[in-house]
């Protein structure tokens, strides 16, 4: 169950982020709000490495994992930048819900590229999170 903390937690801090990064974006570009956030994230990323003490890296890094990872990170960095310039242009209120179909967006693409099973437990919660982002975007 540590995994459900860990999502609970990322919940939370995507929360505050909107609302943090939409009084960030206040008079200032949101491609350098983004530059800037970024070097934060790296900052503390970097610090909790060093006090887990986990810089060491694997002996081999295989070809695929390390290319599927450089492609997430220009699709967070993408994401990133396009969320701030989004909150920059409109309330948090209505950015952060249509943001949030990156969850029916990464279920399709589970069960499409992973081959992740379909349960109709799945399908219901897709669908109403769908609806629930038309409600608070129309």
């Amino acid at each position: 169950m540590n995994w459900v903390i860990f999502a609970i937690g990322s919940a939370f801090f995507a929360g505050l982020t909107a609302i943090l990064g939409k009084l960030g974006v206040e008079g200032i570009n949101s491609n350098l709000a983004t530059f800037i956030r970024t070097i934060v994230v790296l900052a503390v990323a970097g610090g909790i490495i060093t006090l887990r003490n986990e810089w060491q890296l694997p002996q081999h890094i295989a070809t695929k994992p390390f290319i599927f990872l450089l492609l997430s990170g220009v699709a967070t960095g993408l994401s990133w930048l396009c969320y701030y310039r989004a909150l920059q242009l409109a309330p948090a209120s209505w950015v952060a819900p249509i943001d949030k179909l990156s969850v029916v967006i990464a279920i399709v693409l589970g069960v499409v590229l992973l081959g992740e099973p379909i349960s109709l437990k799945l399908i219901i919660g897709s669908i109403l999170i769908l609806s629930g982002v038309l409600v608070l975007a129309l």
